[in-house]
């Protein structure tokens, strides 16, 4: 992955932290944010969309809040530095809030979560995708939201508890995966223009061959959000605060001329220490999330577990075994390869 973007036009430290970025989704069996975003990426990147070699330009500097403009650079390069300010800023006024926008795509927000972890702060992240309404709201058909992840990370001692999701039913990576041959979706994640929920990826994308790049813009139908009225409305929060309030915009209609997407995020990071209650906090909430797991279980063999434990069994067993990708991703990536001149 790393030789696919940087014969792309990246250079070497950028691309070889996207193609991590990547892989490292893949390994958390995050799959939809994973390597099968390559060749989406590199068209992108063809087409203007995405720039290689952008750093975050400061636009508004409070000292505990701060607001990021990406230029289109790729978001695995913005959200890293929006990330580091944010973690700095925290460890310095006890608190930071930090707006991006016209970021590239993000990949797994997860991650960013982790970072602020490992620096032991709280961190909150809305992610709104502008120019990318791809979700229909609760009660409707028609596409009004992006699939407006959200994520939280609490740094718990030696079991860091990570929130991540996107607000609608699938992310729309999973649908991308899907369609290449992948784990297939729940019978309810879309809905067609008649109505009718589907597990169809054309419902998304239309006609695709095998090795095609899926485009949402030409199907007609959506992702639906997931927990009916709660998820549409965590979504419309994500896009009006990540989105609306980053100066980013949000996932509707802009002027009509096709503009790629573009990620706003707007983070707020939060140091227990700061507020001198870090050892309260941490005991209490230990105590808290054991108690929570010591439920008993429905399937005695599946124990209760916390957000991000999945993620890291995951990675364990793939680190191991090796990541699993469906032919028809293989066959994209290699055609990507090919087409920009890699190995």
């Amino acid at each position: 992955m790393r030789e696919i973007f940087a014969a792309a036009g990246c250079d070497d430290e950028e691309a070889a932290r996207v193609a991590e970025h990547l892989v490292e989704a893949n390994l958390t069996g995050h799959d939809s944010h994973g390597v099968v975003r390559v060749p989406l990426y590199i068209d992108w990147m063809r087409a203007g969309f995405v720039r290689a070699g952008q750093s975050a330009r400061v636009v508004t500097d409070g000292g505990a809040f701060a607001v990021l403009d990406g230029h289109r650079g790729f978001g695995q390069t913005i959200a890293v530095q929006a990330v580091e300010l944010g973690i700095e800023r925290a460890r310095q006024h006890g608190t930071c809030i930090v707006a991006v926008r016209n970021a590239g795509h993000i990949g797994r927000v997860g991650t960013y979560a982790e970072a602020a972890v490992r620096a032991g702060l709280v961190a909150i992240h809305f992610v709104n995708v502008a120019g990318s309404a791809l979700v229909a709201p609760f009660g409707g058909i028609e596409r009004r939201f992006s699939t407006a992840p959200f994520a939280v990370g609490v740094p718990l001692p030696e079991r860091p508890v990570v929130l991540d999701f996107a607000t609608s039913l699938v992310a729309e990576g999973k649908v991308q995966v899907a369609s290449y041959g992948g784990k297939p979706l729940p019978p309810d994640a879309l809905i067609s223009q008649d109505g009718r929920t589907s597990a169809d990826p054309r419902v998304l994308y239309g006609e695709y061959g095998p090795a095609d790049l899926r485009r949402p813009d030409n199907g007609t139908g959506a992702i639906r959000a997931f927990g009916e009225h709660k998820g549409s409305g965590l979504a419309l929060m994500c896009e009006l605060l990540a989105g609306a309030l980053t100066g980013g915009g949000g996932s509707g209609p802009s002027d009509g001329v096709p503009r790629g997407i573009t990620n706003g995020m707007l983070s707020v990071y939060l140091s227990p220490s700061h507020f001198g209650t870090r050892e309260e906090f941490e005991r209490v909430g230990r105590s808290y999330l054991d108690w929570v797991l010591s439920s008993r279980p429905i399937d005695p063999t599946s124990p209760v577990l916390a957000p991000g434990d999945v993620e890291q069994l995951t990675r364990a067993a793939r680190l191991t075994d090796g990541i699993p990708l469906p032919p028809d991703t293989w066959a994209a990536i290699r055609r990507t390869a090919a087409a920009v001149g890699a190995p």
